[in-house]
Parts: structure tokens; sequence; C-alpha cells
């Protein structure tokens, strides 16, 4: 890779997740903050039938919708219109590849949670050039947590459209709301990763350290249900909002509405995240398991 040309910052995939609405607005008002004199930024918000319904989506969700296929906005069969979320993942790449134009080099993805994340940056492969980023970010800020979650391009996520796409995921704030200080955390980053861009395009390589922590997907772990589907067991409150904390054979995972404990039965030490995402319900995941691992630049 070259250098960085151009890139899209992208809020509101998600319409309730607030502080990237608010971020992207903020960005298109002063478009100076985003820019740097070796690359463009292009500030856009995702789903905005979603924002100014305060809701997640419309039809489905759009974080799941961008499959890489930007043909013209046609029925998927003959029987059945593309939902507004599909439309709306297709404008979205249409715009990231104007006519004239490369389609972008980067795309940071602003997302919130109500899991007790903090601030965490998610990664969907491991390129060389995407650690390093992530080993910076960790070095002037150790408080950044790094999240591999492996996937394959066009594989529906927006950050799996390029090479160098990538999600900052905090929390926790609740659905709707803003939170000021994650918030200025969120923006300080988003300044941080676009400095360290210019650097990189100037041969200027910011020094990291030689080694860092991340957490890479190993599992999915879904709540107890009964017969019907329904919840049967809900977080224990031992294990609520200890995100990254590590998860023991043993330990406590689940409380029924009876008061029955269901504990972990894994043969490894684990990592829990995203514990009890709120939207994550509809999705039949109460948390997702990483292993913990030193990785060396």
């Amino acid at each position: 890779m070259n250098s960085i040309n151009r890139l899209g910052i992208v809020g509101g995939i998600h319409g309730n997740e607030l502080i990237g609405v608010y971020l992207v607005r903020k960005f298109q008002k002063y478009p100076h903050l985003i820019n740097r004199n070796s690359f463009k930024s292009l500030a856009l918000l995702g789903n905005p039938k979603a924002i100014s319904a305060r809701t997640r989506y419309i039809d489905v969700d759009l974080n799941r919708c961008f499959i890489g296929d930007n043909s013209p906005a046609t029925k998927s069969s003959i029987y059945e219109e593309l939902s507004y979320e599909e439309l709306r993942a297709k404008e979205i790449q249409a715009i990231l590849k104007s006519e004239d134009q490369e389609f972008v080099d980067v795309i940071i993805d602003l997302h919130t949670t109500t899991a007790n994340m903090g601030i965490c940056i998610i990664i969907g492969n491991i390129h060389p050039f995407l650690l390093s980023l992530a080993a910076y970010l960790n070095t002037i800020n150790p408080l950044v947590k790094v999240y591999i979650h492996q996937q394959a391009r066009n594989s529906g996520f927006l950050r799996s459209l390029c090479q160098l796409g990538f999600s900052i995921e905090v929390g926790a704030v609740a659905q709707g709301t803003l939170d000021g200080e994650l918030f200025k955390q969120t923006e300080n980053l988003v300044y941080a990763v676009l400095d360290y861009f210019e650097d990189f395009n100037k041969g200027e390589i910011p020094l990291i350290q030689n080694s860092f922590t991340v957490y890479r997907s190993s599992g999915v772990v879904n709540y107890p249900r009964n017969e019907d589907g329904d919840l049967a067991a809900m977080i224990h409150p031992q294990l609520q909002f200890r995100d990254y904390q590590p998860l023991n054979s043993g330990d406590p995972l689940f409380l029924t509405f009876e008061g029955k404990e269901i504990c972990y039965e894994g043969e490894s030490t684990v990592h829990p995240i995203f514990i009890n995402e709120a939207a994550y319900y509809e999705k039949g995941v109460a948390m997702y398991l990483t292993q913990k691992e030193l990785i060396h630049i």
C-alpha cells in the first residue's frame, strides 16, 4: 500500500447510536477537522430514516447488508423488493466510490454499545497496516482495546467493504442517548487515526510498542431459552459489566428467573465482550467469547 488518498467516516449506521450521528454532523459542518494535507475525508450519515425515527433500523440491520453488490437497485426477485436498508447499502457503496474516483482506502465506522466496552477498535482482518494502527492507538492510550473479529470481504458489515475498514465501538451508553465523555473520547480517537494516516503518507511512521494485547473472537453464547424460544435466564450479576475480564470454568454465567445459577463449562479461560448488549437480544447473542493474546509487531 502506497498511501491513503481518500477515506470515509460513517456514523449512524444504527440510527439510535447517537455519538456517531452527532460526530458526523459536526464533521460535515466543520470539514477542516477531518481533512489533512495528504488525503480527503468524507463524513456520511449511514441510516437517515432510522436516525429520524431514533431506532436501530427500519426494516433490517443495515450493518448486515453490505455484500459488495453495487448493481442498480432493482427487485431482488420477481416477488420481493429490496428493503430500505438494502437499498441504502447500495447508495452508501455508490457514495464511497464516486464515478470519477476509486473506492475509499479506509472506512471508519462509528458505533456505540450498551455493553461496558470502553473504547474499542474492531478489525475484521489482520492486515499489517491495521495492526500497526491498532498498536499505535493502544500506545498513545492504553485504555483502547483491540478486538479482532475476522470476516470475509463483503460479508455484510460496512467495514468489510474495503481491506482497511474498521469500527470504533464505545460504551456503555444507552441507546438513543449521548454521553459527553465518550463523545470526546471517540472524537479524539478519530483525530489520532487521521493524524496517523497523515504521518504514514509523509513516511513518518510514529513509534509504536513492539507488542500489544488483542482480544480475538472465539465464539458466541446465546441466552438460555425455553421451549417457546423466550428467555429462561439473564446475565449473572457477577458477570454484568465485566467485559474483557477472565471467565473460568465454573464461574457464574446466567441466573434463571427462579434464582438458579448457570455456570460456564468451557475447558479454557475466555474473556467475554459485548456482555448483555441490548441490540443483540434479537440476534441470539448474550456475549461474544474472546481469547486474550499478545501480538508482536
